[in-house]
């Protein structure tokens, strides 16, 4: 009886875990915890017609775009063209522009 309290209690943890991890809301479990809870991080899903339009919302030309985001022009021409793709903390820089495409306009100042 007690082990299947705590299984439901453990499903129940971990669905919350989930959903939160899905909203983009901040948790503070480790990597393991959520690992152990089977809770999956989402992988960042960017493709070039993403990176056009973030560019086009910040209102900023390539050039201006791939100073923000300590690239090259030609990287960022390559992501909007889809021969190329944003890797690591790039992607998710871009992914966090997608929903607040003005939030690195202090770096315009």
């Amino acid at each position: 009886m007690k082990k299947n309290i705590r299984n439901s209690m453990r499903e129940a943890i971990a669905e919350t875990v989930q959903g939160l991890v899905n909203l983009g809301i901040p948790t503070s479990y480790t990597e393991k915890e959520l690992k152990s809870l089977g809770v999956v991080i989402p992988p960042v899903e960017i493709d070039s017609e993403h990176i056009k339009a973030i560019r086009e919302k910040a209102n900023v030309s390539q050039a201006v775009f791939a100073k923000l985001l300590n690239v090259s022009p030609s990287a960022i021409k390559q992501w909007e063209q889809g021969k190329r793709n944003p890797t690591g903390s790039t992607k998710v820089l871009l992914e966090i522009l997608k929903k607040e495409p003005h939030i690195l306009d202090y770096r315009l100042g």
